[in-house]
């Protein structure tokens, strides 16, 4: 192969459409820049832990998709999300990958790229086609394992499972050809597992194209007032992204009725807070609106005066930037960011919106009365800020031909040795 001429990719990955994950805005524009992109996948069970609609064990397991060619792997769902049951999502989606892409070894892939939201084991299925076909293969890390999950189960690192599951990041980060990073703070922890730095780059997400500011046209809110001060929340509601001190905010500010809460998405967690809503009160100021397709997601935007997002007082959630910041920003939203680290520090550089500490709802009171006193030029000015910074860091079509370029050299370099 030479440098320049198309790619046939291999994209592994735990999550693929009807999921909202953005590998799938990856596969899109790598089949329309003339790449041939098949998808090793699992049968859709997120977020909430049932095989979604037409699809099961024995049911749509190959489909074509926009020209992509997808081979989903049979797994057992992952339920509510317990322990036990999560183990058991992740070590049979590992099992029937394997098994699937037996069918695979045929197609002359150039390369494997893989996508880690979660879990890291999505690698092993991965390494076996590498070593079958011996090509290259690119490791995207967007979750930081051992340590996402000692976080997540309230596990002791020095316990055996984190011990043992060390043990495996140590194996695929080994057997990667190149490390991808979403944020920085990852590298000092892939270092330490005894990884090259000249082996890792900062690779970070991006927002998909419809996310840009737009003027809102038809109000999607419903009885939530117009002219309220309105902070909008999208994505999954989870043990991570700490809604106990999102309501405890909510609470101490339920008297102040100009200010609505907006929830978008569904989860683990959601059951819990609607349980809240009514021991709060919060009836008539906190709102969960439910799921919606991505595509409708800028128009909610629109109707937004600042976006939120938090996670928890975790080291791992400090060192992470979430993917809604990008989309956040790229909507040129003002930020409300209740964080640790990394995510934080973006708003802050961004000039985007107001931050404070992970787990301190009074502070982000503090935060919320203060933006709602700001002058409307100032506010607006934020969301300026927040297109701007996206658009010298994160934009989209760049980080696209700069991992299309890493892909041809790494290509180029398994060729010539």
């Amino acid at each position: 192969m030479q440098l320049g001429n198309d790619l046939n990719i291999l994209v592994v990955t735990p999550h693929f459409y009807p999921e909202n994950f953005r590998i799938n805005d990856f596969a899109e524009e790598f089949v329309k820049r003339g790449h041939d992109i098949t998808v090793l996948t699992a049968v859709p069970d997120y977020p909430n832990g049932q095989f979604h609609e037409g699809y099961g064990i024995f049911k749509q397991s190959r489909e074509l998709y926009k020209g992509i060619k997808i081979f989903r792997a049979p797994l057992i769902p992952r339920g509510s999300g317990t322990n036990i049951r999560l183990a058991l999502n992740y070590i049979s989606y590992v099992m029937g990958a394997i098994f699937t892409s037996l069918f695979l070894l045929k197609n002359k892939f150039d390369i494997v790229f893989v996508f880690e939201p979660s879990p890291i084991t999505v690698g092993i299925p991965a390494i076996f086609v590498k070593k079958i076909n011996k090509i290259p293969l690119c490791f995207w890390v967007l979750d930081l394992w051992p340590e996402s999950v000692v976080s997540a189960g309230n596990l002791n690192k020095t316990s055996l499972i984190p011990k043992i599951l060390n043990q495996i990041v140590k194996f695929i980060y080994k057997h990667s050809d190149k490390i991808l990073v979403s944020s920085n703070g990852f590298i000092d922890s892939i270092e330490a597992k005894g990884i090259s730095r000249d082996k890792i780059e900062f690779f970070p997400q991006w927002a998909e194209p419809i996310f840009k500011p737009i003027k809102s046209t038809k109000y999607l809110l419903g009885d939530i007032p117009e002219n309220s001060f309105k902070i909008m929340f999208a994505g999954n509601i989870g043990e991570a992204q700490d809604f106990p001190s999102i309501l405890e905010a909510a609470k101490t500010l339920k008297y102040n009725t100009n200010i609505q809460w907006i929830i978008l998405g569904g989860g683990r967690r959601k059951s819990w807070v609607k349980t809240k809503i009514d021991e709060y009160g919060l009836e008539k100021c906190f709102h969960l609106l439910g799921s919606f397709p991505l595509e409708k997601m800028p128009e909610f935007y629109a109707h937004a005066d600042a976006m939120l997002f938090s996670l928890k007082d975790e080291y791992i959630f400090s060192i992470t930037i979430p993917a809604k910041v990008q989309t956040y920003l790229a909507c040129g939203k003002p930020v409300l960011a209740m964080i640790n680290g990394e995510g934080g520090k973006v708003v802050l550089d961004a000039n985007a919106g107001l931050v404070c500490p992970a787990e301190r709802p009074d502070r982000l009171v503090e935060n919320i009365l203060e933006m709602n006193k700001l002058a409307v030029e100032d506010i607006s000015q934020m969301g300026k800020n927040a297109r701007m910074y996206y658009d010298e860091n994160f934009e989209r079509s760049f980080l696209f031909k700069k991992i299309e370029n890493i892909f041809k050299t790494m290509c180029l370099s398994t060729k010539s040795t």
